[in-house]
């Protein structure tokens, strides 16, 4: 079973809005202490409200990944470029059969090709779960291009082309200025959206309120919201990543071990907020760094993406599966981040951040840099099929 579908879910009714809640503590069965689970992962799968996703369309890591627990997946860019790399003696003959068909494509437009084949192809190994959960799990989360992070209308239009790839897929929209804008859009025309280059406090409420602006256009209007799972990413690890840029960039001397809970730290207040609210649409925690950025989401329900090689290292581990959601990080961690470090004041006070700067943010510059980079390298890698090199043939 994947306790993670529905329990302390909200249950969607478009004429009467109730939500619903079910209880951790309600459903945490006594089973637990008499059943030895095949790993940590899957015994949080099947003990907790904490959903599993792959961080990859690689059919042998989502295989996996399905075989303790996952009901979901996700891609983008850089995690493409990897898949492609990996299974190279299936998507090179791919390449040179869309190569060979569409005589006039650029080589961009053949990457795109591949990404979304990519993409519905890992779907279909999730179309049980989607069928089983009813849209709230069971999907492939596709990204939008990078390139087009400033333009609303360009993210809108391939979100409800990607939308049409498969029966569960769930689009990535940057949580930029115009993203915002493109999320409640797609949300209206009934698409299922994950927000992704999202590190913060005010970028997670933006998008929450984003998506019940368009949930509630479609319930005035009558349509149907009862299969759409939208999902709110925070990339902990990458916030973290960026507070150690500026520790050594500033000379800074701040225990290390405090920069590994700044991400953690968001997370927990967004969640905490994201019930008080009660925003339809769940937290996913992304970009993996520690054990942390899985183990003390532990208990909530969100959904945690670790890449493969992650899922492997925490079932590995002896950390114990238990609810951890709710326990606060230490005041004295996040007061002395509050003091040192403006940028995580920023990303984890609610009005730290205005619609305007989520494009400048330090963490939001790096990351879409790497994603348009990688879109550069998948572009390159079809290159070669394409116009192969004379001087090394």
């Amino acid at each position: 079973m994947h306790t993670c579908a529905y329990s302390s879910s909200i249950i969607y009714d478009s004429t009467r809005d109730v939500k619903r809640r079910m209880k951790f503590k309600d459903f945490m069965p006594v089973l637990k202490t008499a059943t030895a689970f095949k790993s940590p992962l899957f015994e949080m799968t099947q003990t907790t409200p904490t959903c599993l996703w792959n961080d990859s369309a690689c059919i042998e890591e989502l295989t996996y990944s399905i075989e303790h627990g996952a009901v979901g997946a996700t891609c983008n860019p850089s995690i493409a470029v990897s898949v492609v790399k990996q299974e190279m003696n299936v998507w090179k003959p791919r390449m040179q059969e869309l190569v060979a068909k569409h005589t006039s494509a650029t080589e961009d437009e053949i990457a795109w090709m591949v990404i979304e084949e990519m993409s519905a192809n890992a779907a279909r190994l999730l179309k049980p779960v989607f069928d089983k959960e009813k849209g709230r799990n069971g999907r492939l989360s596709i990204q939008t291009d990078p390139h087009n992070y400033r333009n609303t209308a360009a993210m809108l239009a391939q979100a409800l082309r990607f939308n049409t790839l498969a029966p569960n897929m769930i689009v990535k929209i940057a949580a930029t200025r115009a993203g915002i804008a493109a999320m409640e859009e797609a949300t209206y025309h009934g698409v299922s959206i994950n927000a992704t280059v999202s590190f913060t406090l005010p970028q997670a409420i933006a998008v929450a309120e984003a998506v019940e602006r368009g949930l509630k256009r479609r319930e005035a209007e009558g349509l149907d919201i009862s299969t759409m799972g939208p999902v709110c990413t925070l990339m902990v690890g990458r916030l973290d990543d960026w507070l150690k840029l500026l520790h050594d960039k500033h000379n800074l001397s701040v225990d290390p071990g405090y920069l590994e809970w700044a991400g953690v730290a968001v997370f927990k207040k967004a969640y905490r907020i994201f019930r008080e609210r009660g925003y339809r649409l769940r937290l996913l925690s992304a970009a993996f760094r520690n054990h942390m950025h899985w183990s003390e989401f532990i208990g909530g329900d969100v959904v945690i993406s670790p890449p493969c090689a992650w899922q492997r290292r925490y079932n590995k581990s002896d950390v114990e599966v238990i609810s951890r959601i709710d326990t606060p990080v230490d005041p004295k961690i996040v007061d002395t981040l509050l003091k040192q470090f403006p940028d995580f004041k920023r990303a984890y006070s609610e009005n730290g951040l205005t619609l305007e700067e989520f494009d400048t943010f330090g963490s939001t510059r790096r990351t879409l840099r790497q994603f348009i980079a990688a879109c550069a390298e998948m572009s390159a890698i079809v290159r070669d099929v394409m116009l192969p090199n004379p001087d090394t043939e």
